[in-house]
């Protein structure tokens, strides 16, 4: 996410379509881009792998680089997100480190303890 200017927030981020046929399949990916409330809604709960549902509108873009040369991108400008998959990956690792955190013994010999790594799978 990032802010503009203009105190309006923005993310991008890609999103992969699968598409099977012939008994193969075929990934497509997609540019997808978020405003205002939903934007700041998609950087703190969607993580890569979560299954998206988006509704929105096709924008493309054309621009010259310095070389003079002309580039297209097509995104999809989103005005509807709901997520199929549950709670992000920010939440589930929130609540790993509180529930390792809980596990922690108290010393009272007041030695110094290692330090906890903790794994959160996705």
């Amino acid at each position: 996410m990032r802010s503009l200017a203009n105190g309006k927030t923005v993310t991008q981020f890609s999103l992969a379509t699968n598409e099977y046929r012939g008994g193969q399949e075929k990934a497509e990916f997609h540019t997808i881009v978020t405003w205002d409330r939903l934007a700041e809604i998609c950087a703190q709960f969607l993580g890569k792998g979560q299954l998206v549902d988006v509704e929105g509108r096709l924008q493309t873009r054309q621009w010259d680089d310095d070389a003079g040369k002309r580039h297209w991108k097509t995104e999809i400008v989103v005005n509807s997100l709901e997520m199929l998959s549950g709670r992000g990956k920010k939440e589930y690792a929130k609540q790993a480190q509180e529930a390792d955190d809980e596990s922690v013994p108290a010393h009272s010999n007041g030695a110094a303890e290692e330090p906890l790594e903790a794994v959160v799978a996705m």
